[in-house]
């Protein structure tokens, strides 16, 4: 058992701490470092660093006094956000919250399909507009191929939720293999020629070595003519322009996007005048709870890492995202 480690919540204050940590009091010592001036006067006597919701460069500024520590606990899925050469390279075990959005992300993924598949955009569209175009007609969900780009958690989640819905579920992933759940798993070289067949992609990939604009305009063009596009993994996986030509082109039937390269979209992104897209402000798995979800991986790590246990949800830092493993610490 280790003695009480000193833990630094950046991102955070003392007065408006994250909700639930009080749990934990009894595991640890801890700080708050709300900006970064804080994060830099104390990182130097910090063991464990719980990233709430702070900016990557506090801490790549602030690296060198990163002396005394061990692990990070961040509280997004995602640690693109988080990474950088510096920590990459130290080794230092970081941690995330793999399986506190993965049902609600997928959840609105199938929403977003729902909304273009059921006409429900446009009528929200005519609504604001005061029109009543009543006669067309649409096709049905069930039968329909979705694509899944990233068989992660998420990305799972969502094709649970699009098979029991009756449609085709085809997921692709790094190299082909057999998975217990969904069969054959697609690899990366079979990426275009699932995407020619597919009504609907999810691209729920994290921004990664191996992930940076894989949607780029060749691959738009794989699409087929039609296809509803929805992003759900981060805005560095797309070429943005491509897709903003794919739509305006009328390739591409719609898209649902919930992240972007730039954030927030500022007043003049040309996002804001693009046809058929959705714009959603990065909210997609912040349901009600969320943050709360996320302490109770950080108190059950930490009670972990003061007994000298395995962690949950290990990062792998040269791939970029969370494994899934437990992984104990060193020393």
């Amino acid at each position: 058992m280790r003695d009480s480690p000193t833990v630094l919540v950046a991102g955070a204050s003392a007065e408006d701490p994250p909700p639930g940590l009080d749990a934990a009091g009894s595991l640890a010592s801890f700080r708050y470092a709300p900006d970064a001036d804080a994060l830099a006067d104390a990182l130097g006597g910090a063991e464990v660093l719980f990233w709430w919701g702070a900016s990557r460069a506090w801490l790549e500024d602030a690296w060198t006094r990163a002396r005394a520590l061990r692990w990070i606990q961040s509280a997004s899925d995602g640690v693109d956000g988080l990474l950088f050469p510096g920590l990459v390279a130290s080794g230092i075990l970081v941690t995330n919250a793999r399986g506190v959005f993965d049902d609600p992300i997928g959840e609105w993924a199938i929403a977003a399909f729902l909304a273009f598949a059921t006409g429900l955009r446009r009528s929200i569209v005519d609504t604001a507009a005061g029109r009543w175009e009543g006669d067309r007609t649409r096709a049905r969900v069930a039968g329909s191929h979705l694509v899944v780009v990233g068989p992660g958690p998420i990305g799972r989640a969502a094709a649970r939720r699009a098979r029991d819905l009756g449609m085709v579920v085809t997921l692709v992933g790094r190299a082909p293999r057999i998975d217990a759940e969904f069969g054959r798993i697609e690899g990366a070289e079979g990426l275009h020629a699932a995407l020619a067949t597919a009504d609907h992609v999810l691209d729920a990939l994290p921004h990664a070595p191996g992930t940076e604009r894989i949607f780029d305009a060749q691959t738009f063009t794989a699409m087929k003519p039609g296809a509803v596009f929805a992003n759900v993994g981060r805005g560095g996986t797309v070429d943005e322009e491509a897709l903003r030509d794919a739509l305006v082109s009328g390739h591409l039937g719609g898209a649902a996007l919930d992240v972007f390269d730039d954030e927030p979209l500022p007043e003049g992104s040309p996002w804001w005048s693009t046809p058929n897209v959705i714009v959603s402000p990065h909210v997609c798995g912040d349901v009600h709870g969320w943050g709360a979800a996320v302490v109770d991986v950080f108190v059950d790590n930490l009670g972990r890492y003061v007994l000298g246990e395995p962690l949950r949800n290990a990062v792998d830092l040269e791939a970029g995202f969370g494994t899934g493993e437990e992984r104990v610490l060193d020393g």
